[in-house]
């Protein structure tokens, strides 16, 4: 059984420095022994990744890649500079991405240069406040030059946080 977690700690690792690069691995796994692991009863493929009980990547199967949570997203803005993994938006539409609603570009205050479209995002305010996490839909220099459209699709925004 030790032998299982490890094989599925280093593939975990892996698809997250690939995706998000060995600065966030080492901050999400820096304590292996929190670390479990929920696998699909039907095809014993890793699908929840929980750190002290707490959900902290799901690995969609589609694929293959995580989708942060809520406390991942909090996880990281606290160990990170702004604007790592993040879009920043106005304060004035804090409260409609806290709700999930969608971020549009001429609210984009800054954006990390490093995001490519369909990665994974956490939305902060200008006081790097955890608002949301979404996908990203279009280029960061897209994003800055545009004035309407989607930025960002929310898939969650931090007032469906249960505590």
């Amino acid at each position: 059984m030790e032998t299982e977690l490890l094989l599925g700690l280093r593939q975990i690792k892996a698809i997250s420095d690939y995706q998000f690069g060995n600065e966030i691995t080492d901050l999400l796994f820096d304590e292996i022994d929190q670390i479990s692991i929920e696998r699909s009863p039907n095809t014993n493929k890793i699908r929840y990744i929980y750190y002290n009980d707490n959900l902290l990547l799901t690995l969609r199967p589609t694929n293959g890649f995580f989708t942060l949570t809520l406390f991942s997203a909090a996880k990281i803005i606290n160990n990170t500079m702004s604007p790592k993994l993040r879009v920043i938006v106005l304060n004035d539409i804090s409260e409609f991405i806290k709700k999930g609603r969608n971020v549009f570009c001429k609210h984009v205050v800054r954006i990390d240069e490093n995001l490519r479209p369909l990665d994974e995002v956490i939305i902060v305010n200008q006081e790097d406040e955890l608002l949301g996490i979404g996908k990203l839909k279009i280029p960061v220099n897209y994003i800055k030059s545009f004035s309407s459209g989607i930025a960002v699709n929310v898939r969650k925004g931090i007032h469906k946080l249960k505590i």
